[in-house]
């Protein structure tokens, strides 16, 4: 299954070592990638594997407990047997915040230090028919660390792993879990919050196993990345940086959108090709951000994948109380914030717009066709969340109308996100129904212009066709079980003690979103967040320390 197109066709750093010990920090000039070994973890134990993904893939669960495996998982490439290699790999990549360029944060201050600081691939293969890359996060350091030690702890690894097949079973484009490993022998100091901290930042330092988690996906390569060789072109770093450019555009075509990308097209035509598509799954994955209450919390150009999927899950969060202004992470701003994603998604696609354009300047006719694509991202966009709305509200067209009335009463009503719309599947004509999902007590007057407003839409709803069937639609669109970070914490908080139960337990919860489960995990899961974890910290909200 072994093939490395990467390393094979794409330029190593020149300075890199040759057997991969390149682990301290340093400036990368030139080069897609930098070959470095993983950092092992000592006595690792496994934690949990996605046993959905082991399927797709053709794999056996007792896999994830082979040693071998464990061993190659968990940072030792000394198990990889050949066609496999011994030694993975870390990229570059630049950073954008809203279209502004930034390097400051660079120890050298000259952004030759961004990229993969902790996160090294190891595998690269063809498995079904489809092309994937596997990537270790927390394997230690690599050039791009800045001075970091390269390590995830366990709380973040959860995280990760869960939130992953969460957003796969709840279809929405995602990077890909595989397995969790922890380490029963080193720690690492972070900064947390306090047991019932109600701090913004966290106030104590605490001792955290560092675990490794593999994620996967058909590849990582981010806006970031183009910008990163697009900047280099641009300022002359080197004789080859356009030649660079274009061959991670070409690798970005066949890796990500081969099989929708014409090959016998001119290469100009392939890009013009390559900006719509991009904009397409951009502009879809946004949307469906919003259909489900995800808020990306950091969506900078690094954390943008540039085959339109949810990469890097990082300061993320789903939103519980409505707040179209909902920010999970204290560092992130109103910008990053819940319904401000379409602007920092176009904001992304600005960088890409701006990093691809300059293999296009000798064609003038391509370029026009380029820069309309560009043009029309807010259009698109509108056009994809009109539609997720219309969906979401069982209706053929969006009514901008009522939408606006609807934002405002959930706003006034504290409604909790999830729950509403999955109560509003059912198509009450009561709004007793509805105030299941209601964080507040409301008046007789906020009572009467619900009522109106579920009167005017169960019309146009009844209009549109058989109330059944548009039901079991709706509850396809709006799933039952949401991620809540108060029901996550206790399972990381145990897999620090060994016990890995809750993880399984919300593996097998977070894994049919949509259904109606065994009234025990209705109990548990399907409920109104209470009220002692409102702000606080490291449930409401959280650092990006991982």
């Amino acid at each position: 299954m072994a093939d490395y197109s990467l390393m094979d066709t794409l330029n190593a750093d020149p300075d890199a070592t040759g057997d991969g010990h390149d682990h301290r920090a340093r400036q990368v000039f030139s080069g897609h990638f930098v070959p470095v070994t993983p950092t092992p973890l000592p006595d690792p134990e496994y934690v949990t594997h996605s046993s959905t993904f082991f399927k797709e893939l053709g794999l056996s669960d007792e896999l994830a407990l082979d040693e071998k495996f464990r061993q190659v998982f968990s940072g030792d490439l000394s198990a990889a047997q050949k066609p496999m290699r011994q030694v993975g790999w870390a990229t570059g990549y630049a950073l954008s915040i809203y279209g502004t360029e930034y390097t400051r944060q660079c120890p050298f201050g000259t952004g030759n230090a961004y990229g993969d600081g902790r996160a090294i691939s190891v595998f690269e293969g063809i498995i079904n028919g489809q092309r994937w890359e596997m990537q270790l996060k927390g394997g230690g350091r690599t050039p791009y660390c800045r001075g970091g030690d390269g390590r995830a702890v366990l709380r973040s690894s959860v995280r990760e792993f869960l939130a992953q097949d969460y957003m796969h079973a709840l279809g929405v484009p995602t990077s890909r879990s595989l397995t969790l490993y922890v380490s029963k022998a080193e720690t690492v100091t972070r900064p947390w919050y306090s047991q019932d901290s109600h701090s913004t930042d966290p106030d104590i330092m605490v001792d955290n196993p560092v675990a490794i988690s593999t994620r996967v996906a058909p590849s990582f390569l981010r806006v970031g990345q183009l910008e990163l060789f697009a900047r280099r072109a641009r300022s002359h770093a080197h004789p080859t940086a356009l030649g660079e450019l274009r061959m991670i555009v070409s690798h970005l075509i066949e890796r990500e959108y081969k099989s929708d990308i014409n090959q016998t097209l001119a290469f100009a035509d392939q890009l013009v090709e390559l900006a719509r598509l991009f904009r397409q799954r951009l502009t879809s994955l946004v949307a469906n951000w919003l259909r489900v209450g995800y808020c990306q919390g950091n969506f900078n150009s690094d954390n943008c994948a540039a085959g339109g999927f949810t990469l890097d899950y990082g300061p993320f969060g789903f939103c519980e109380i409505f707040d179209p202004e909902f920010q999970p992470w204290t560092g992130g701003g109103q910008h990053f914030s819940f319904f401000n994603q379409p602007n920092a998604a176009e904001a992304n696609y600005h960088m890409f717009w701006k990093s691809v354009r300059p293999l296009l300047e000798e064609d003038t006719e391509a370029l026009e066709r380029f820069d309309q694509i560009r043009h029309d991202f807010a259009e698109t966009m509108q056009k994809q969340i009109q539609q997720m709305w219309a969906a979401k509200l069982g209706l053929t067209e969006f009514q901008p109308t009522l939408f606006k009335q609807l934002m405002q009463l959930m706003a006034d009503s504290a409604v909790d996100y999830t729950l509403f719309f999955r109560e509003l599947s059912h198509i009450p004509d009561d709004i007793s129904a509805l105030k299941k999902s209601f964080y507040v007590k409301t008046s007789s007057q906020l009572d009467e212009q619900w009522q109106s407003w579920l009167t005017s839409w169960r019309d146009l709803v009844i209009n549109d066709g058989d109330l059944a069937e548009i039901s079991k639609k709706m509850k396809r669109t709006n799933p039952k079980y949401a991620w809540r970070e108060w029901l996550i914490v206790p399972a990381y908080q145990q897999a620090m003690q060994g016990d890995y139960t809750l993880i399984k337990e919300l593996q097998a919860v977070l894994s049919n979103p949509y259904d109606e489960q065994a009234q025990a995990e209705e109990d548990r899961y399907y409920c109104l967040k209470p009220i002692a974890f409102f702000n606080a910290g490291g449930v409401s909200h959280y650092s990006c320390s991982s």
